[in-house]
Protein backbone atom coordinates (compact mmCIF):
# COMPACT_ATOMS: atom_id res chain seq x y z
CA UNK A 1 0.00 0.00 0.00
CA UNK A 2 1.26 3.48 -0.83
CA UNK A 3 0.32 6.86 0.52
CA UNK A 4 -1.25 9.55 -1.67
CA UNK A 5 2.20 10.76 -2.71
CA UNK A 6 3.50 7.30 -3.69
CA UNK A 7 5.68 6.82 -0.61
CA UNK A 8 5.53 3.43 1.01
CA UNK A 9 4.70 3.35 4.74
CA UNK A 10 7.91 3.16 6.71
CA UNK A 11 9.95 4.94 4.00
CA UNK A 12 9.69 8.35 5.70
CA UNK A 13 12.38 9.21 8.21
CA UNK A 14 10.92 8.83 11.73
CA UNK A 15 12.34 12.26 12.63
CA UNK A 16 10.31 13.79 9.78
CA UNK A 17 7.18 12.01 11.00
CA UNK A 18 7.84 13.20 14.56
CA UNK A 19 8.22 16.80 13.34
CA UNK A 20 5.06 16.46 11.25
CA UNK A 21 3.21 15.21 14.33
CA UNK A 22 4.54 18.07 16.44
CA UNK A 23 3.46 20.65 13.86
CA UNK A 24 0.03 19.06 13.50
CA UNK A 25 -0.40 19.10 17.28
CA UNK A 26 0.38 22.83 17.22
CA UNK A 27 -2.13 23.36 14.42
CA UNK A 28 -4.77 21.47 16.40
CA UNK A 29 -4.09 23.63 19.47
CA UNK A 30 -4.32 26.82 17.40
CA UNK A 31 -7.59 25.64 15.82
CA UNK A 32 -9.02 25.00 19.29
CA UNK A 33 -7.94 28.48 20.42
CA UNK A 34 -9.53 30.05 17.33
CA UNK A 35 -12.84 28.29 18.06
CA UNK A 36 -12.77 29.42 21.69
CA UNK A 37 -11.89 33.00 20.70
CA UNK A 38 -14.74 33.07 18.18
CA UNK A 39 -17.12 31.76 20.83
CA UNK A 40 -16.07 34.59 23.17
CA UNK A 41 -16.41 37.12 20.36
CA UNK A 42 -19.94 35.95 19.61
CA UNK A 43 -20.88 36.14 23.29
CA UNK A 44 -19.90 39.82 23.18
CA UNK A 45 -21.68 40.48 19.90
CA UNK A 46 -24.84 38.85 21.27
CA UNK A 47 -24.75 41.39 24.09
CA UNK A 48 -24.28 44.16 21.53
CA UNK A 49 -27.28 42.80 19.61
CA UNK A 50 -29.47 42.84 22.71
CA UNK A 51 -28.36 46.41 23.52
CA UNK A 52 -29.07 47.55 19.96
CA UNK A 53 -32.48 45.89 19.97
CA UNK A 54 -33.40 47.41 23.33
CA UNK A 55 -32.61 50.87 21.98
CA UNK A 56 -33.97 50.29 18.45
CA UNK A 57 -30.54 50.70 16.86
CA UNK A 58 -30.01 49.08 13.46
CA UNK A 59 -28.42 45.60 13.39
CA UNK A 60 -25.66 46.77 11.02
CA UNK A 61 -23.25 49.65 11.47
CA UNK A 62 -21.50 50.20 8.11
CA UNK A 63 -19.10 52.84 9.47
CA UNK A 64 -17.96 50.53 12.28
CA UNK A 65 -17.65 47.61 9.85
CA UNK A 66 -15.50 49.64 7.44
CA UNK A 67 -13.29 50.78 10.32
CA UNK A 68 -12.89 47.21 11.57
CA UNK A 69 -12.04 45.92 8.10
CA UNK A 70 -9.36 48.60 7.66
CA UNK A 71 -8.00 47.84 11.13
CA UNK A 72 -7.91 44.09 10.49
CA UNK A 73 -6.24 44.54 7.08
CA UNK A 74 -3.50 46.57 8.78
CA UNK A 75 -3.07 43.95 11.51
CA UNK A 76 -2.90 41.24 8.85
CA UNK A 77 -0.20 43.11 6.94
CA UNK A 78 1.82 43.50 10.16
CA UNK A 79 1.42 39.78 10.84
CA UNK A 80 2.43 38.83 7.27
CA UNK A 81 -1.06 37.44 6.61
CA UNK A 82 -2.83 38.12 3.33
CA UNK A 83 -5.01 41.20 4.04
CA UNK A 84 -7.58 40.05 1.47
CA UNK A 85 -7.95 36.76 3.34
CA UNK A 86 -8.31 38.61 6.65
CA UNK A 87 -10.98 40.85 5.11
CA UNK A 88 -12.91 37.86 3.76
CA UNK A 89 -12.78 36.17 7.16
CA UNK A 90 -13.95 39.30 8.98
CA UNK A 91 -16.64 39.85 6.34
CA UNK A 92 -17.97 36.37 7.02
CA UNK A 93 -17.92 36.96 10.78
CA UNK A 94 -19.62 40.36 10.42
CA UNK A 95 -22.38 38.91 8.23
CA UNK A 96 -23.03 36.25 10.87
CA UNK A 97 -23.10 38.89 13.63
CA UNK A 98 -25.60 41.00 11.66
CA UNK A 99 -27.76 37.92 11.13
CA UNK A 100 -27.75 37.32 14.89
CA UNK A 101 -28.58 40.97 15.55
CA UNK A 102 -31.50 40.79 13.12
CA UNK A 103 -32.79 37.68 14.90
CA UNK A 104 -32.49 39.39 18.28
CA UNK A 105 -34.26 42.50 16.98
CA UNK A 106 -37.03 40.35 15.50
CA UNK A 107 -37.48 38.46 18.76
CA UNK A 108 -37.65 41.73 20.69
CA UNK A 109 -40.47 43.02 18.48
CA UNK A 110 -42.56 39.85 18.98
Amino acid sequence: MTTGNGIQPGEVDPAVMAELGRLRDSIDNIDAAVVHMLAERFKCTQQVGRLKAAHTLPPADPAREASQIARLRSLAEDAKLDPAFAEKLLGFIISEVIRHHEQIAGATKS
